[in-house]
């Protein structure tokens, strides 16, 4: 960026790439650590940081809407490491304290009294706690640290700080052979008052050792059909206790969607900092050095820890802006589904229950089960986008 206009971004990621133990199924950056190297991790975001803002016109700091802290497990920088990333960030942005988003992620066994209290006296006022499930068998066969005692007293303990604003993370789709009422997990979190819940499949990633698992046949998938009750059953749900089911995988009560989340899925600006973190700016996609040791090598030798850039063609633009539209409850724009290919086939899809017969066209939740597939016909209904079906809006 030396020489160049510095960024002006919407929000802010910072990646925490470390954790006490790395679970079966996880495929982020994340480095074991049972004690945080917090000193060399903060100079190399600093490095990171002034790499980003080098130019001679830097004018800092730049004020932000929004700020996620992620990982890994951020719970590890305890009070004093937040308390310590938050100054080093403030040298570099602004944001006001009675409208910023600032997320912090959490595991419940790193999850204190003490962590808690401090961190919203920081300003930290929404947090999303890695529960996974409230039951013991998958707790255990995930490779999670907290068990389920520690996964309730965890909600009860961030909620008692202050934390209104309160996500829950929920894995569906295990084996068969592994004993768990998911009903019972996604009903246990709404009981225990929590304001969002996102809720995800577990997938078997090739370099991960449930991917070895599975690839020996030690470990088998459930099908297609069992991933898709348990979604649908999620949603069904969460709906009736009057959650909006605003995203693929999110759900929130009336006001309490994630507004960082949304930057990725609006086509807004945002900055990524830390090992592995991905950055969207001026219509670039530009990325981190991925492994923890391989940044901070980078970042001691003062040499770019960006590992890669990219910038899309219009229709690849134009396929992932209908894929966002898609995956959100903004849905598609009328001017995309103009002409008689466009009309025929959503009126199939609404026969098929996939599509709503709103003014916007959005998918419903059996429609969110064929994402990709649905997108990606959205973009063949016409040559390159005309009238009969996509409009150019590049």
């Amino acid at each position: 960026m030396s020489g160049a206009q510095p960024p002006r971004p919407r929000g802010v990621y910072v990646h925490v790439p470390f954790c006490a133990r790395r679970c079966h199924y996880c495929d982020f950056s994340v480095a074991r650590a049972r004690h945080l190297p917090i000193g060399d991790y903060l100079a190399a975001l600093e490095e990171d940081l002034r790499q980003w803002f080098s130019g001679p016109d830097d004018a800092c700091p730049v004020p932000i809407d929004t700020l996620f802290i992620g990982g890994g497990t951020p719970s590890l920088l305890g009070v004093d490491g937040m308390a310590a990333l938050s100054d080093l960030l403030r040298t570099r942005f602004s944001w006001d304290a009675d409208r910023v988003e600032w997320t912090a992620e959490a595991n419940p066994n790193s999850l204190s009294v003490e962590v808690a209290v401090g961190w919203r006296k920081l300003g930290v006022n929404r947090l999303s706690l890695g529960v996974q499930s409230f039951q013991a068998e998958p707790l255990d066969w995930l490779g999670r640290l907290h068990d389920p005692r520690e996964a309730e007293q965890a909600v009860r303990t961030a909620i008692r700080a202050g934390f209104d604003r309160l996500n829950v993370d929920l894995i569906f789709g295990l084996p068969a052979d592994v004993r768990r009422s998911w009903s019972q997990d996604v009903e246990r979190a709404v009981e225990l008052g929590v304001s969002h819940i996102s809720s995800y499949g577990l997938t078997a990633e090739p370099r991960t050792p449930l991917g070895r698992w599975v690839d020996v046949g030690r470990v088998r998938m459930p099908g297609d059909g069992r991933y898709a009750d348990e979604y649908l059953e999620a949603s069904a749900i969460l709906v009736a206790a009057g959650f909006e089911h605003y995203e693929v995988s999110n759900y929130a009560r009336p006001g309490h969607a994630s507004r960082h989340n949304w930057l990725y899925w609006d086509g807004s600006e945002y900055l990524g900092v830390g090992p592995s973190a991905h950055s969207y700016l001026d219509g670039e996609r530009i990325w981190n050095v991925f492994g923890w040791d391989r940044y901070l090598q980078a970042a001691v030798e003062g040499r770019s820890v960006r590992e890669g850039r990219e910038r899309l063609e219009p229709d690849q633009r134009r396929l992932e802006r209908v894929w966002l539209d898609l995956r959100t409850t903004r849905g598609l724009d009328p001017a995309d589904v103009t002409g008689p290919v466009a009309q025929a086939r959503l009126a199939a899809w609404r026969a098929e229950g996939w599509v709503t017969d709103d003014a916007r066209p959005r998918l419903a939740p059996a429609g969110w089960l064929r994402l990709d597939a649905l997108a990606a016909e959205v973009a063949e209904w016409s040559d390159g986008g005309q009238s009969s079906g996509i409009g150019s809006r590049d």
